[in-house]
C-alpha cells in the first residue's frame, strides 16, 4: 500500500493511465478485427478500406506507448500482405 504522498499520487496516476491505455488498446484491436473480418469475407475493397482505417490507429498506439514500433509494423505488414493476396 502506498504510504507517502508521492506514492499515493503515482498510484492515482497509474489508475488513470491504465484506463486510457486500455481504451486505446481496445480501439486498436477493434480496428484490427474489422480488417480480419473483411479478409475472411473475401471482399478486397472492404478489407483495403479497413486496413487504411487501422493503420493510423495502430501507429497512434505506438506514439502513445501502447505498442512497440516493431510490433505495430509487423502487424501492418502481415495484414497488408493478406489483403494484397485477396483476389
Amino acid at each position: 500500500m502506498a504510504n507517502s504522498p508521492q506514492a499515493k499520487k503515482r498510484a492515482r496516476q497509474n489508475e488513470s493511465r491504465l484506463a486510457v491505455n486500455k481504451a486505446r488498446r481496445s480501439r486498436i484491436r477493434t480496428s484490427l478485427r474489422k480488417v480480419e473480418e473483411a479478409i475472411a469475407s473475401g471482399d478486397k475493397a472492404v478489407a483495403a478500406a479497413a486496413l487504411q482505417a487501422a493503420q493510423p490507429e495502430l501507429m497512434r498506439g505506438v506514439t502513445k506507448g501502447v505498442f512497440h514500433k516493431n510490433t505495430a509494423s509487423r502487424k501492418m505488414s502481415r495484414l497488408a500482405a493478406r489483403v494484397k493476396a485477396l483476389g
